[in-house]
């Protein structure tokens, strides 16, 4: 059994996903691989506090790099977009100003 604290790997903050936040309160999550949509909504419900109302997610393909004439290639990643309720926020994405 997984728990919340596993489920959700950490926050995505970037400039699109900060817009998303804005627009749709939307928010962006690294999440395990192997978590499914009901687990992933249950986990931030529960961490946060807040209600979700959808959840997207969908796999990223690790990319292959290159040291000199050695190839590699990053892990593949899962990432996860919740939708919450309309007034609710998680203060983690609000930021100090």
């Amino acid at each position: 059994m997984k728990t919340d604290y596993e489920i959700i790997l950490k926050p995505i903050i970037t400039e699109k996903s900060m817009i998303q936040k804005d627009t749709s309160n939307s928010v962006a999550f690294k999440v395990r691989v192997d978590a499914n949509k009901h687990e992933i909504k249950r986990a931030v419900e529960k961490i946060f506090d807040v209600t979700v109302l959808e959840v997207r997610t969908m796999m990223i393909e690790g990319k292959t790099k290159r040291m000199g004439r050695f190839s590699g290639q990053r892990a593949n990643w899962k990432k996860a977009i919740v939708t919450l309720k309309p007034g609710d926020k998680i203060e983690y994405f609000e930021g100090a100003s």
